[in-house]
């Protein structure tokens, strides 16, 4: 190759575009930066001169609550641009904590936290700083204000605001039913991670009852659920922060539940038949004796009414219900003769007054028993056949003689002799001769 070719080729090689440069682009990174305004200054010679903007330059400030190590906590730096690190400047910090909770190296700027902070007391400091000439004691930059947030860490465990809750839903309710709501509270910050986001569990009370994570809603699970087999469940909840997950603190609360009683239980008579006796000289309206259904049920869902319903002493006996005892007094109601009859039978039936529609497939809500009364006899006065007697004798008849016959009779059914015995005879003129 000729010289005259290198040099045409250099030529051209120098003139193409060229896809790669060793020049490397540096790029500042942007610090945010509270400017003042700039101001103009005359030259000797007459032209202006336009002074370069000066400002702070720091980063946002965060610091961590609870903080245990032994020096201070470094909370960030004041800074400003016109700092030239030569010592001409001094630092100033005033506001909230400044010189005693938060301290700052005048020289340097940088600032530290003296002691552990709660966030949970206060979420954030608000400071205001100053760089002033260390010789004229003019300041540099304009006195500025800013925040120290302090960040949360999860330091606080949910609480409920009491310890022991009491509630009550009825027995038998289907699955699903509200019982009662328990809310806890975290005092971390809501608005940072999870550390106050709180999930609700269930440690004792299953499988009878069951709680919503999010809400703390407890609910029945277990259907036909019976007062009458048990009354009193003890439900113990766990309220758990960071979502409940691994790692995340927690409180408990203990919910006392009960259940209320429903009608769901018919009457029952303990016995099919019961026996009474009853003299047959007692008055209309004597009460004879007492009959009671047994309900397992409490309060006006125990309540029965009464009556008699069949058998062959219904026009002889009433009965009446007892409220305060909840038992069926029988009476008599027309009077007696045990001559007449002796044994009565009464169908008595005891029924619900209140009846739940619901639980209409329980019943039927009444019961029967047969109830037997026996009529005892009572030793009775004879009777004579009339209430007087009229003998009409002569005058002249002689003694001895018959002038006529009375009758008494024992009413009872096992009769007794019966005497006879005169009264009112004063003359003396007539003797009675006593049969049987």
């Amino acid at each position: 190759m000729t010289i005259y070719q290198f040099l045409l080729l250099f030529l051209l090689w120098v003139c193409l575009p060229h896809f790669c440069s060793p020049e490397i682009m540096f790029r500042r990174t942007p610090v945010p930066q509270k400017r003042i305004l700039g101001a103009r200054v005359p030259r000797s010679d007459g032209k202006i001169l336009h002074r370069q903007k000066r400002g702070w330059m720091w980063n946002q400030f965060f610091l961590l609550e609870e903080y245990t190590g032994s020096d201070y906590q470094y909370v960030g730096k004041l800074h400003s641009d016109q700092d030239k690190g030569d010592g001409s400047l001094k630092y100033i910090l005033s506001g909230d904590g400044a010189g005693t909770l938060f301290i700052i190296d005048e020289k340097t700027g940088d600032i530290h936290a003296t002691r552990r902070i709660d966030r949970e007391e206060k979420a954030f400091y608000t400071l205001r700083a100053q760089a002033i000439n260390r010789r004229t004691l003019r300041p540099v930059e304009p006195e500025s204000e800013f925040v120290i947030k302090i960040h949360d860490i999860n330091d606080n465990e949910p609480t409920f605001p009491e310890e022991i809750y009491t509630a009550s839903v009825p027995e038998m309710s289907v699955v699903g039913t509200s019982v009662v709501q328990v809310t806890a509270t975290d005092a971390d910050d809501p608005s940072y991670g999870n550390s106050a986001r709180v999930i609700y569990s269930i440690l004792q009370g299953q499988p009878y009852f069951s709680v919503e994570p999010e809400t703390g809603i407890i609910r029945t699970a277990l259907p036909n659920m019976n007062r009458e087999n048990r009354e009193q469940y003890q439900v113990v909840i766990q309220a758990k922060d960071m979502g409940g997950q691994m790692g995340g603190l927690s409180g408990t609360t203990t919910v006392n539940i009960t259940l209320t009683d429903v009608n769901d239980n018919p009457p029952r008579f303990p016995q099919n038949t019961i026996h009474l006796r009853v003299l047959e000289s007692s008055p209309v309206g004597t009460a004879i004796g007492s009959v009671k259904a047994t309900d397992a049920d409490t309060g006006k869902n125990a309540e029965v009414e009464y009556r008699i319903i069949d058998g062959d002493g219904t026009d002889m006996f009433d009965i009446i219900t007892e409220k305060d005892t909840q038992e069926g007094i029988i009476t008599v109601k027309k009077p007696l003769d045990y001559e007449s009859r002796r044994l009565y039978t009464l169908k008595v039936e005891a029924e619900n007054t209140h009846v739940d529609p619901r639980f209409y497939y329980l019943g039927p809500f009444k019961d029967t028993t047969i109830v037997k009364i026996s009529i005892e006899d009572v030793d009775e006065p004879p009777v004579f056949s009339r209430s007087s007697y009229l003998f009409e004798v002569h005058e002249d008849i002689e003694v001895g003689t018959i002038i006529g016959t009375v009758m008494a009779r024992d009413p009872d059914s096992t009769s007794s002799p019966v005497r006879q015995s005169q009264r009112d005879d004063s003359s003396g003129c007539f003797r009675e001769n006593f049969g049987c």
